[in-house]
């Protein structure tokens, strides 16, 4: 272009009307994106929190709120390509007082190399932001380096290792060790892109399927690809079914046939797992300690047309009346198997809370094998790829003569995935497992019985 603007063909590409929204989005839109980002990288929020947060987020409409987000989640998930990639046109590195002009790069860098944003909409809209005396001293130096990458972009994608530079070093070195180099360049691809919506049916999945136009995945769960606002699809309103990643529906299932029976679901919230077990007929009783949550709860059962009995406690203190046979401990964790949903825990989550939540986790296991009659059934589940919050637990468990057996987990029951039972009968599911499919979460599950 005469401007000095070229067009990167490069990274994933937006569908025709996401790109349309990009180059007309309004500034308003940017401008809450930006301070989405900042909230995350330089106030250590969780996104979901900033976007819970965020006033003037819901006064944007509803393809603005989308764009604004996708900038935000495209950001986080390419962050080390992004930031490699400026480091690269930058004479030096910034100062720790330009952290919101860096921030401002980083949204321009993401719609110009991964978005598919026409440079002059990425470039100009951006340089707009910087205003105020934090960031305008910055203006001529956001607007230099933003037309420089929509001209170099091609050269500096291609020049990285783009897996190596998504993730974090501690991420990386524990992944690689537990899973090898291969399947963590696998998993790494597929957190870059946006995932697909997973749904739970509570009844008739076929026909939801066919209404929704999903593709139903072996496991049971539901897939739409595009899917747009949630609350705009069509059963969403009358309860039909809940937004459930496939990995998450799998460990619920692996308590049997609990139908008429009490089942306790501890660190129940947001609710998935409880609307399933209530759904196939158990009487639920529903433990965790945020009144908050606890109402989040009694919200999504309250839309789905589903019961359960809500109590507001710490799992590690609080006993049924009496011992029942299922107990499902969906225990606090890292989360990091779940980043291709919230791909801002890579970068505010580290180490040592692996080692903090995994103390967590093996005090609640103690409580819920409390609440277990002889011969009844303990799922124990995180939605994390750390080994120290998963298997190292049940070995932990195990290796001390608690009064537990592990009940192997067979494919069978996960609708075939063979490849996520591990050699011990434990579920291990991998973002790269159905990658064919999208991929999924990034789960560890282990069912054991309680002995005499």
């Amino acid at each position: 272009m005469g401007s000095g603007y070229s067009r990167p063909l490069v990274g994933p590409r937006m569908s025709p009307a996401a790109a349309d929204a990009a180059t007309v989005a309004a500034p308003a839109a940017r401008a809450v994106a930006l301070d989405l980002l900042s909230a995350v990288l330089r106030r250590r929020q969780s996104l979901d929190q900033a976007l819970e947060r965020h006033r003037d987020l819901v006064r944007l409409d509803s393809r603005d709120r989308a764009f604004a987000r996708l900038m935000v989640t495209t950001a986080l998930r390419r962050l080390g390509q992004i930031d490699d990639a400026l480091s690269r046109l930058l004479d030096r590195p910034l100062a720790a007082k330009a952290a919101g002009a860096k921030d401002l790069l980083r949204l321009g860098a993401a719609q110009l190399l991964f978005l598919g944003t026409p440079p002059h909409a990425a470039v100009d809209s951006t340089v707009a932001l910087a205003t105020g005396a934090q960031l305008a001293p910055y203006r001529a130096l956001i607007n230099a380096v933003l037309r420089r990458l929509a001209r170099e972009a091609e050269t500096l994608l291609a020049g990285q290792d783009a897996a190596r530079l998504n993730l974090p070093d501690w991420l990386w070195t524990s992944w690689c060790a537990a899973y090898g180099e291969d399947a963590v360049r696998a998993i790494a691809g597929l957190l870059a892109a946006e995932p697909p919506l997973d749904i739970s049916a509570k009844a008739d999945p076929q026909a939801w399927a066919q209404r929704l136009g999903a593709e139903p995945l072996p496991t049971g769960s539901l897939r739409l690809f595009h899917a747009g606002a949630v609350a705009d699809l069509p059963g969403y309103g009358e309860g039909a079914w809940w937004v459930q990643d496939t990995a998450a529906a799998l460990p619920a299932r692996l308590l049997g046939d609990v139908a008429g029976h009490t089942v306790i679901d501890l660190c129940a919230a947001p609710g998935g797992k409880t609307a399933q077990l209530a759904a196939a007929g158990a009487a639920v009783i529903a433990v965790d300690r945020s009144p908050v949550r606890v109402e989040r709860v009694a919200a999504n059962l309250g839309r789905l047309g589903l019961t359960a009995t809500s109590v507001v406690a710490d799992a590690q203190h609080w006993r049924p009346p009496r011992p029942v046979r299922h107990v499902l401990l969906d225990a606090p964790c890292t989360a990091t198997g779940t980043l291709r949903r919230h791909p801002d825990i890579a970068w505010l989550k580290s180490q040592g809370d692996v080692g903090r939540l995994a103390q967590v986790q093996a005090q609640l296991l103690d409580a819920a094998l409390d609440m277990l009659v002889p011969g009844g059934t303990l799922v124990y589940c995180v939605c994390s790829l750390q080994p120290e919050e998963g298997p190292e637990r049940i070995a932990s468990l195990l290796a001390r003569n608690a009064p537990v057996a592990r009940r192997p987990i067979v494919a069978d029951e996960i609708g075939g995935v063979a490849e996520a039972i591990t050699a011990e009968g434990d579920l291990r599911t991998l973002p790269c497992h159905l990658a064919a499919r999208g991929g999924m979460d990034g789960f560890y599950a282990a069912r054991l019985v309680r002995t005499g």
